[in-house]
This record gives C-alpha cells, sequence and structure tokens, in this order.
C-alpha cells in the first residue's frame, strides 16, 4: 500500500506546500487565451528578485537539466574557449553538456566537498587565450558546497569580457543571489528544490551582455531558443505548450514567499542549515562541507562508524524518512539531508530526533539527547540573532 506519511527531506525533489497543490488542480485553460496571458504577465515580474535581476526570467517546459542546456547552446559556438568550475555531479554535466557542444573545456577540478576560490578561477581565467564564458554551480547538489559565485564575477568582470553563467537549481528560492549586483550575466534554475513545485519547470533569467551574446550567436537551436522565448514572453505567451499546472502552482508558490517575504525566506534557509549542522556535530557525525562552505539548502555527513546506506534504508522503512545518498564516487560514502523550499524549523527538529534513534541502533557513539538539545539550542540563538 502505498505510504501518505512519508517524510522527504532529498535535496530535490522536496514537499509541495499543500496550498500550491491545490492551486496545481484549477480546471484547466487554453494556454492561448487571455487567462493564460494574464497568468504569464503576472508572474515574470515577480520572479525578478528571487534571482535578484531586474531582467526577464523566462520559463521553460523542461527539468533543470534543459536550462543548463540552454544556457550553452545559446551562448556559445562550437570551439569556443570556456571555463567550467567542477566540484561535484552537478558542474561535471555542466562540463559534458559543454563538450557535447563542440566547445574547447578548460575544467577547474575542485575536491568534492570543498569550493572553487576565486584565486582558482582567476588563474585559469588569466591563462586561457579568450574564454567566452565561465561556467559555475552556485550549490553543489551532490556534496552540498556554496560556491562564492558572486565573488568570483565581479573578479571575472574585473579581468575580462567573459559571460558568467550560473547553475543555480538547488539554490534559487532557498539562498539569496544578486545577480545585477554582482555581474552574473545567467542563472538558471529548476522547480522542484528550493521553488516547491513538481520536476517540469525551468528558469533562464538573463542579463545583457548575456542578451548581447545570444542575439548575435549563429547556432541553430529550435525548442531551447531562449530569444523565441523572450519574444513570446512580451506577447504573454510561451512559444511552446507550457505546464500548465505547473504555472497554476507557480503563480501560489511566489504569493507565499511574498507574503513570507525574501529576506525571511532565506533566513529560514541558514536557520535549517544551523540547526542541522549543531545537531550533527552533538552527536559526532562528521560534516563533509566546512562551515564556510556549507549550503544553506542541503548538508551531506560523511560517516565513519556505519554504513550510510544502512541508515537511509532503516529511516525510510521505519519513519518514512526519505535522504539521499551519494552520487558517482561518493555513492556509498555519504548521506544527504535537504533542508530546503517547503521546509521548517520544525522540521529539522523531527528529522533530528528520528536520527538519533536510528544512530543508538546502529551502535554510533553519541551522547542520547545531545542532537536534540543542540537543534533546539541553534534554533533559540537563530531566533535571538533575528530579533
Amino acid at each position: 500500500m502505498k505510504r501518505e506519511w512519508d517524510l522527504l527531506h532529498t535535496p530535490g525533489p522536496t514537499p509541495i506546500p499543500p496550498s500550491v497543490e491545490r492551486a496545481m488542480n484549477q480546471p484547466m485553460i487554453g494556454h492561448r487565451g487571455q487567462k493564460c496571458k494574464e497568468l504569464l504577465k503576472d508572474i515574470a515580474p515577480r520572479l525578478k528578485p528571487v534571482f535578484g535581476t531586474s531582467g526577464e526570467v523566462l520559463v521553460l517546459t523542461g527539468s533543470g537539466t534543459s536550462a543548463l542546456e540552454a544556457a550553452v547552446v545559446n551562448t556559445t559556438q562550437p570551439g569556443d574557449e570556456v571555463i567550467v568550475v567542477v566540484a561535484g555531479a552537478f558542474g561535471d554535466r555542466f562540463a559534458q553538456i559543454c563538450e557535447t557542444y563542440e566547445l574547447n573545456v578548460h575544467r577547474i577540478d575542485v575536491e568534492w566537498g570543498k569550493a572553487v576560490t576565486v584565486e582558482q578561477v582567476e588563474s585559469v581565467l588569466q591563462s586561457a587565450e579568450e574564454p567566452k564564458a565561465v561556467f559555475l554551480t552556485h550549490c553543489e547538489t551532490s556534496t552540498g558546497v556554496m560556491h562564492p559565485v558572486e565573488k568570483v564575477a565581479e573578479r571575472v568582470k574585473q579581468l575580462s569580457d567573459s559571460l558568467v553563467i550560473v547553475d543555480g537549481v538547488s539554490s534559487i528560492g532557498g539562498a539569496k543571489i544578486d545577480m545585477d549586483r554582482s555581474g552574473i550575466d545567467l542563472v538558471v534554475s529548476g522547480s522542484q528544490k528550493a521553488m516547491m513545485l513538481p520536476p517540469g519547470l525551468a528558469f533562464v533569467a538573463v542579463g545583457d551582455q548575456a542578451w548581447e551574446a545570444i542575439n548575435q550567436n549563429e547556432r541553430p537551436r529550435f525548442y531551447l531558443d531562449l530569444k523565441t522565448y523572450n519574444k513570446r514572453l512580451s506577447e504573454g505567451q510561451t512559444p511552446f505548450t507550457p505546464a500548465l499546472s505547473l504555472l497554476f502552482g507557480l503563480d501560489e508558490v511566489l504569493r507565499l514567499m511574498e507574503e513570507e517575504g525574501l529576506e525571511q525566506v532565506f533566513e529560514r534557509h541558514q536557520t535549517m542549515k544551523a540547526m542541522t549542522r549543531a545537531a550533527a556535530e552533538a552527536m559526532n557525525l562528521p560534516l563533509l562541507v566546512s562551515e564556510e562552505d556549507a549550503s544553506s539548502t542541503v548538508t551531506s555527513i560523511k560517516p565513519t562508524t556505519f554504513d550510510a546506506e544502512e541508515l537511509r534504508k532503516t529511516a525510510n522503512e521505519e519513519f518514512g524518512l526519505i535522504l539521499a545518498g551519494g552520487q558517482k564516487h561518493m555513492k556509498g560514502e555519504i548521506f544527504r539531508i535537504g533542508h530546503m523550499g517547503y521546509s521548517r524549523p520544525a522540521d529539522v527538529l523531527r528529522y533530528i530526533s528520528i536520527l538519533e534513534v536510528i544512530l543508538k541502533r546502529l551502535g554510533h557513539p553519541f551522547e542520547s539527547g545531545k542532537g536534540s538539545a543542540a537543534v533546539q539550542e541553534a534554533y533559540l540563538n537563530g531566533i535571538k540573532e533575528l530579533k
């Protein structure tokens, strides 16, 4: 029998707010009718603050990877020199897309679990001949690292005319980013993480320099042609049939964010990060990522006294708590906890208590109740700081 009490804490897909589920159940409308035009024209400007931009945010029907591919195919041509930061599975995906489209790729390989430094990017940028773009991942979902993309962008712009293109799939909606101030040219994201929707929508925020490159780019493209999306958006349309139910949900997601306040949304994610990390340390669980590099949306733990997959299996079967495992060479070595989107400090209190029970069963050495005490203290300290 299908369970209806799962506690989903993977770094995507993530739980959906009930009001968003209700919004998605609205009667279907014609995608070329006036109601759809009004919906798109209402959504479009409200997406801009989430990305920290005054430019347009285009909405595609597709996964986050479709937005990554759109970023590559619209801004580059075969033979272009590009720099790609690879510090996990999704940085590697960006590199693979670039290689597929016959770009000359300079990889900056960073140890998984660590953030790239401005100096690393600067070094490769200065040794490359004429890089068209620097591709970065904001939150590397596979490790829980938050890269300093704004600092990198500012330095790249000081040294070159290269575009700065950022994968924000697991950060947008849960972590602050300021495209316009930092000089980031293009940011992509997806619907199924901090944006609190099912998979199926992709977002592409485009700045002025990126539009110059896109408009001058002669590479053929069809479904992912951002010029077509931009033209149709100005008409209150999409070039192809949109995922209408998800657009209904997106309208409600934006309302929820506006009601809470974007700054408060970001602060809530920081609080959940602090709570999770404090509890992990109190329970003698080795954190994969340093405090300085840690993401506000996902936390990775690399156990040494028990099997990560056994913990995940027990959590799922006994408590309905669904956590993510490691990817690629970290498969079986880490487990990842998603705390983003429709997630609250109350959820952190709950999953830490569950983890304490499982850790005792697995024979992990720690003092009972330490994790629960630490997570409560971290929450109380976070509330004091906000006041």
